[in-house]
Parts: C-alpha cells; sequence; structure tokens
C-alpha cells in the first residue's frame, strides 16, 4: 500500500487521542472532566483497533512477516514493558502484576496486538466476522489479567471488522459520509457520555474486566458490551469522516505513531508525578484545555522528524540496524522515508502500532 495522506492523519489523530485519554485519566477532578473521559473512550479505542487490524491485511505465516512482527511488535513490548515499570516504580506508582504476564498501563497494546496480528490469516475467513462478534461478548466472561485476554478477546470484533475492510469500505467512510451527521453522531455519544453509569459503569468502555468483576450477570453483561460496541462502532465511523483527507505537514507525522505511543508514558507519568495534572476544582474547564494543549503539543513533539528519528532507534532497533548495514552495503545513506526514520518500507503504509510488513 503506499501511503495515503487520509490514513496519516487519522493515525496521527488517534494516537494523539491516546495521550489525551490517558493524561485526562490521570487529571480527573470534575463530572465534566468524566464526562470527556468516557465520551473518548466509547470511540477512540476501537478505531485504534479497527484501523490496526484494516492496515494488517497483508500479514501472513511467512518468515518476512513473522520476523517482522517479532522485531516490531514483541521486541518492544519485551523492552518498553519493564522499562515503564521501573520508571513508575521510581515515582512511586508501582503497580502490581507480573512483568509481561500481566501488561502494565499503556502497554496491553503492544500485548494484543501480538495475539491479532499472528491471528490474522485465519481471520481473514469470512466466518471470523460473526465469531468474532461472538468471542468478544463471552470474553465477559473471563476474569483473568494474564496477557490482557480480556481484551484480546472483548476487541476482537473490531480487530476483525478492520481486517475485512477494503479501502473503497474506508473511502466511502472518508468520502461520502455526511460530516455534519458525523458530528451529531459524536455530540449524541457526548451527551449520552455523561449518564454512562447510570445504565451500565463506565469500566464497560475499557474492555479489561469481567462481568462478574463489574456486578453483572451474563445476560445483562452481554447486553450492555453489544450497545457499547455499537456506539464505539458509530463513533469510531463518524470519528474517520472528520479527518482531514489532503495532504499537509500533519500527515508526515502519521508515521512515527508508534513512536508516540511508546514514549508518551514516561511523559504523562512524569507529569503526574510532579503535579502538572492536579488540576482546579473551582477552574475545571481550564484543566482540562491545559491537559488538551499539552497532550496535544507532547504528541506533536514525539512525531517531529528530528525528535522520533532518534527515538526510532529504540522502538525499532533490528529495523535500524539493517537500514545502516543496507546503506554500508550500498555505499549510501538510506533514503528517506526508508528504515532511518524508523517510519519505513519505502514509503508504505505502517499501522498505529507496526504491521510488520517490512
Amino acid at each position: 500500500m503506499r501511503r495515503d495522506p487520509w490514513l496519516d492523519n487519522v493515525k496521527m489523530v488517534l494516537v494523539t487521542l491516546v495521550v489525551f485519554g490517558h493524561a485526562l485519566g490521570l487529571a480527573l477532578v470534575s463530572e465534566r472532566n468524566v464526562q470527556v473521559y468516557n465520551w473518548l473512550y466509547y470511540f477512540h479505542i476501537p478505531a485504534f483497533v479497527l484501523l490496526s487490524g484494516h492496515l494488517s491485511r497483508n500479514f501472513t505465516w511467512d518468515r518476512r512477516h513473522l520476523t517482522s512482527l517479532l522485531t516490531t511488535v514483541a521486541l518492544p513490548y519485551l523492552l518498553f514493558e519493564p522499562a515503564l515499570w521501573t520508571f513508575k516504580t521510581a515515582l512511586g506508582q508501582r503497580e502490581d502484576g507480573p512483568l509481561w504476564l500481566q501488561p502494565h498501563w499503556a502497554m496491553w497494546y503492544l500485548c494484543v496486538l501480538f495475539f491479532w496480528r499472528l491471528a490474522s490469516p485465519v481471520l481473514r475467513h469470512r466466518a471470523a466476522l460473526p465469531l468474532s462478534l461472538a468471542v468478544g461478548l463471552a470474553g465477559g466472561l473471563i476474569d483473568t489479567q494474564l496477557l490482557c485476554l480480556p481484551r484480546i478477546l472483548g476487541l476482537l470484533p473490531f480487530f476483525v471488522l478492520g481486517l475485512h475492510l477494503e479501502r473503497r469500505h474506508l473511502a466511502w467512510v472518508r468520502d461520502r459520509f455526511p460530516r455534519p451527521l458525523a458530528v451529531a453522531v459524536l455530540l449524541a455519544i457526548f451527551v449520552w457520555s455523561a449518564h454512562t453509569e447510570e445504565w451500565a459503569r463506565a469500566a464497560f468502555l475499557y474492555y479489561d474486566s469481567g462481568y462478574a468483576d463489574l456486578g453483572y450477570g451474563a445476560e445483562d453483561g452481554m447486553r450492555i458490551r453489544l450497545a457499547v460496541m455499537a456506539i464505539g462502532l458509530l463513533g469510531t465511523v463518524s470519528a474517520l469522516a472528520l479527518v482531514p483527507r489532503g495532504r499537509s505537514w500533519f500527515s508526515t507525522l502519521g508515521s512515527a505513531t508508534l513512536v508516540v505511543y511508546l514514549f508518551h508514558g514516561f511523559v504523562v507519568r512524569y507529569a503526574d508525578a510532579a503535579g502538572w495534572l492536579d488540576g482546579s476544582d473551582a477552574q475545571p474547564d481550564l484543566a482540562l484545555a491545559a491537559v488538551a494543549a499539552g497532550s496535544i503539543g507532547l504528541a506533536l513533539l514525539l512525531s517531529a522528524p528530528p525528535v522520533s528519528q532518534r527515538l526510532g532507534a529504540l522502538v525499532d532497533p533490528v529495523g535500524r540496524w539493517q537500514a545502516r548495514s543496507l546503506a554500508w552495503r550500498d555505499g549510501a545513506r538510506p533514503l528517506a522515508g526508508q528504515r532511518e526514520d524508523g517510519a519505513g518500507d519505502g514509503g508504505r503504509h505502517r499501522p498505529l502500532v507496526d504491521h510488520g510488513s517490512r
């Protein structure tokens, strides 16, 4: 796939929302902040998963793809999971649970993505669409946190749907879905977000807890999860329809989303420990605006080429080594857009968290 500026814009928007969500979750000080937080989690994780599924369409069980899966997903997880855990422990924010077997904080996505992508060749079968929905609903019957199994199962329908979406389907969302309708849907979800605790629990939006842990039986839990999934899908389509289509300076940042994802946690956690996220009860809207501005600024900073090119060596050390080896062999530096900048593949698309088609 050649680079599509709209997809680059989508990737950058979604990873910025991830940064905002993580920062806001540590800075909740008012009902409005909680409403914004719930609104965000109704659709931004489903959208993240769906796009990752779509950009995993070419994954196969050959040596090249399996090796890339290990080096661009598994290896960063093995490196950054203990790094972030150690950093948080030094800040006095220690979390329980064994390293690697129970992913900590933002590292869960690399873990679940590994298993989703590994299963992609099977999940491309047409029968996987209805089966994934059944699996997603049944995932709430599991209460273990081992390898984020509840999220692997619960969010699977969005990944499979993305896996089955063709470019023409996304083109319809991009070009034909009415933007006024998209705005209306997102506003309706925002209003609905204020009442989440009245008909369910906000924890349903995270897909990481079993129904029993949330105080619901299997039937009620599945009914609520199905409703949350439907809202998430509507919000995903609406959000994608509103993303700018054209190429701009913002599009060029879309190749560095993995850098943003892996490194923002260190900054956000430090900001929390330093008290920078402590909002004012007297001015909650101002605190919300400050967190939003800071999150956007952090995402833009980490994705800026001078920063992302240097951090890319830590995110994908094998790819960086291969690029340098190739350059030395050919007697030239890597070309722009190849592995030297961590965005690579000669301009082909890599997903929010690398799809492994090196």
